[in-house]
């Protein structure tokens, strides 16, 4: 047995726990592989059966130990042993049993400690990053708070999360946003990658999800599940809207966001830096979600023009006035609330429709006026004299038959 010292180990083990967060179980799992794996490359043998090291935590001493076989004749000796010398070892052994025998080497002390220190810092290496990966995964599409590091060469933003620093892609941040070294900020995680190393972290400071976890901690509604987001669609940094829905009629999905004076909504104003954010009434009649989700345009009527499993597709008249509003600058009105309801909304104002119709009636009568007669179908004017002198000669010999028949019908009487 190698003597290594309880006292050691034990603030070893302390320190790995306290600052790494790993196990004395998993450090002397470790630790006992460490020795098998030096045993192995002292004997010069890649596998040899039934060998394995022991720590006896009280003493502070490990060692390497084979497992044999009791039998009566011994005909393998690296795995077998008599039960006459296995008694000499424990009275209790009986045929068949296995009986653990040392075979630390001499002299292995210092072999040991350089094959335990490599394969140690690996096996810390491998628990840590799991315990990393496990701790994330479980963080992956929620929110929390970090610490602003640096601003890398790519102008990705470092963020330390606790154990570890994530990234924030440009493409996940604000745009024009100034993050600066040392400030708190509450971002989304929203991937995990596994690597050799210590797993990558990817968070967002844009993700609409965001503003799901900052509703969620102001609104008790919301948590208690009175209150549900039913859609979010965001353009960070710019504008939002969200579409609730009350559980309890008692109780307005939309005020109870808003909150007393506004306190609710305007604590998460400030936390997304004053971006806009547009609480709609959810509404399961694809009107009237459609109408909310306008808001804060005004509209005349919603024509749903297709409403099935491929497509939703509606025809939205405002007024004039309320066009430019109904579309948003870029159209980002218009949009978001495409990605809240997911229709396809055409919007036109009241004399677009206007004329739209009026030029269809024109074309309606335009259809209908009779079609000229082709050149084939018009009878020449002496054809036409033909014809009439030809029915005039019909009707004459017709008028004389008939004076004819009743001329003889006159003599026969």
């Amino acid at each position: 047995m190698i003597k290594i010292g309880a006292g050691s180990l034990n603030e070893v083990f302390e320190e790995l726990e306290r600052e790494k967060g790993i196990s004395k179980e998993v450090v002397i799992s470790s630790l006992c592989d460490a020795m098998v794996a030096a045993y192995k490359k002292h004997m010069r043998v890649k596998e040899i059966e039934n060998i394995e090291a022991f720590l006896d935590e009280q003493s502070g001493e490990i060692g390497i130990f084979k497992g044999k076989t009791v039998v009566n004749s011994v005909e393998d000796p690296d795995n077998e042993i008599s039960l006459a010398e296995a008694k000499e070892i424990d009275e209790s052994v009986e045929l068949g049993d296995e009986v653990k025998l040392e075979v630390t080497p001499e002299q292995f002390g210092r072999i040991a400690a350089q094959a335990a220190n490599q394969v140690l810092t690996q096996r810390i290496r491998e628990a840590e990053r799991n315990l990393v990966l496990n701790e994330f995964m479980e963080k992956k599409g929620t929110l929390i708070t970090g610490i602003i590091q640096k601003i890398d060469d790519r102008r990705n933003v470092i963020v330390n999360i606790g154990k570890i620093d994530a990234i924030m892609p440009r493409k996940e941040q604000i745009p024009g946003e100034y993050y600066k070294p040392g400030n708190r900020i509450r971002v989304f995680v929203l991937n995990v990658k596994e690597t050799t190393r210590l797993p990558q972290v990817i968070v967002s400071h844009a993700h609409a999800e965001i503003v799901r976890e900052l509703f969620e901690l102001e609104v008790p509604e919301i948590e208690d599940g009175i209150v549900e987001i039913k859609s979010i669609s965001r353009e960070a940094g710019y504008r939002t809207k969200i579409a609730v829905w009350s559980n309890d009629p008692e109780v307005d999905s939309v005020g109870a966001c808003i909150g007393p004076r506004g306190s609710r909504i305007q604590t998460i104003v400030s936390e997304l830096k004053n971006e806009k954010i547009d609480i709609v009434r959810y509404s399961q009649d694809p009107v009237e979600y459609i109408v909310n989700a306008l808001s804060p345009a005004r509209v005349i009527s919603v024509d749903i023009m297709a409403d099935d499993e491929y497509a939703h597709e509606a025809l939205v008249v405002v007024p004039d006035d309320q066009l430019s509003l109904a579309i948003g600058r870029e159209g980002q009105n218009v949009r978001l609330a495409h990605k809240l309801t997911n229709w396809k909304i055409d919007i036109k104002s009241a004399s677009q429709m206007e004329q739209a119709e009026t030029q269809n009636i024109n074309n309606y009568e335009y259809s209908e006026e009779p079609e000229s007669p082709e050149e084939d179908d018009v009878m020449n004017s002496e054809e036409l004299q033909e014809e009439i002198e030809e029915e005039m000669n019909q009707q004459a010999l017709d008028e004389s038959d008939i004076e004819e028949v009743s001329q003889e019908q006159v003599e026969e009487e």
